[in-house]
């Protein structure tokens, strides 16, 4: 994490005093975004100038709406490269999702579906080494995320609960766009057959953990998705969709990341 000297910060507070928008400030200073955000939150804290309880609706607490489908392709999401962290000193728990720069339309397609499932709240882009953290703050988040808990999701019980799994049935593709968006990838195979090189592609759906790869091939085998698992090594990482007809399904559903 980049440090930023007392300097830029006491510049950036001078400006936010005087009423310069966040965005603004953090163009003029080459700062992130969501750093100039809690520089603010921070210096009205310290101030007593922290706006009031904000509570915004929540679908699991008020029966407010929810967008299913985004929330489908978020969870996904979450499974494989988000995690939820509650610090010392902050109001409400953090949700992050890791996405590769590589892959920018997929980026925005994260960033929409998060703002669609917490229309609230704001999302925001955290810049680091090859990737950005997509992160939105809310006390509602472990409402919505349940499988939230201490420790890696691979060393503890991951299990759907029943509204999660109806909007799963509901929407499983997106589900699945989810899951291969964050842990999975598009590639191409090729062999040697009869001196003739032949390529084909094929899914890959990675993660350690046991009960997430279930609610994948699960997902899959609903969908009409033939499946297999390949080891690494001792330990069975990978889902593997190869079959032509399969593959043609996923394509038409989900297709190379972007």
């Amino acid at each position: 994490m980049k440090h930023h000297s007392l300097e830029v910060r006491q510049t950036a507070l001078t400006l936010l005093r005087g009423g310069t928008k966040n965005a603004e400030v953090a163009r003029r200073l080459n700062v992130p975004v969501g750093t100039i955000g809690h520089w603010k939150h921070t210096d009205r804290a310290k101030r007593g100038e922290c706006p009031g309880a904000h509570s915004p609706e929540c679908p699991r607490c008020d029966s407010s709406p929810l967008d299913t489908e985004a929330y489908a392709y978020t969870l996904g999401l979450y499974l494989g490269d988000g995690h939820i962290s509650h610090y010392a000193g902050h109001r409400v728990p953090t949700l992050r999702i890791t996405c590769d720069n590589k892959w920018p339309g997929l980026m925005d397609s994260a960033e929409k579906a998060m703002r669609r499932v917490f229309p609230y709240n704001r999302v925001c882009r955290a810049s680091k080494v090859g990737c950005h953290d997509l992160k939105m703050s809310s006390k509602h988040l472990t409402c919505l995320f349940p499988q939230h808990g201490p420790g890696r999701k691979h060393e503890r019980r991951i299990v759907l609960e029943d509204w999660q799994q109806e909007i799963v049935d509901a929407h499983p593709w997106a589900f699945l766009r989810g899951l291969i968006h964050s842990d999975g990838c598009r590639i191409t195979n090729w062999t040697v057959r009869n001196g003739k090189r032949y390529e084909y592609p094929r899914y890959f759906f990675t993660n350690k953990s046991d009960d997430i790869r279930r609610l994948c091939t699960d997902t899959l085998t609903k969908v009409g998705v033939e499946w297999t698992v390949l080891a690494r090594g001792v330990d069975p990482f990978n889902v593997s969709v190869a079959r032509k007809a399969s593959v043609a399904l996923m394509d038409a559903h989900i297709g190379p990341k972007y």
